[in-house]
């Protein structure tokens, strides 16, 4: 069971960098996105880095910040399985862990979360998360 929906957001892809090449390629994209998340509208920003593994899969990590319209701010940490559309859209899937101080967000510090993260052709994201304890 995947918990509570808790966030979902839509924006954009910002950047892309190839970070290394050998042992293997590793590629770095950073985006912004719209996002509510507990109920709070903000804006989430992140960075991840991901690369292929054998069978045709990526593995990504990432990090980053949700900062709300009022101040209050969470910060995550993620790690995901990707899979390339037919398109070049990317799909991923995983799990991610917060940290904050905000009073209002506090209760993400207990979390598990689980997230849908998408990106289309031209760049374009959606995300969902889900908590759990």
């Amino acid at each position: 069971m995947l918990g509570e929906q808790i966030s979902e957001g839509q924006g954009k892809r910002t950047g892309r960098r190839v970070v290394a090449t050998d042992p293997h390629l590793k590629v770095e994209v950073s985006f912004e996105e719209m996002t509510k998340l507990l109920g709070a509208d903000g804006l989430n920003i992140g960075t991840y880095i991901s690369y292929p593994k054998p069978g045709g899969s990526l593995h990504g990590e990432g990090e980053g910040v949700f900062a709300s319209l009022d101040g209050e701010m969470a910060a995550w940490r993620a790690i995901g399985v990707g899979q390339f559309g037919p398109d070049g859209s990317v799909r991923y899937r995983g799990t991610l862990s917060f940290n904050t101080l905000s009073q209002k967000l506090i209760r993400l510090n207990s979390m598990a979360g689980m997230f849908e993260f998408d990106v289309d052709a031209q760049g374009n994201t959606r995300s969902k998360i889900w908590g759990g304890k």
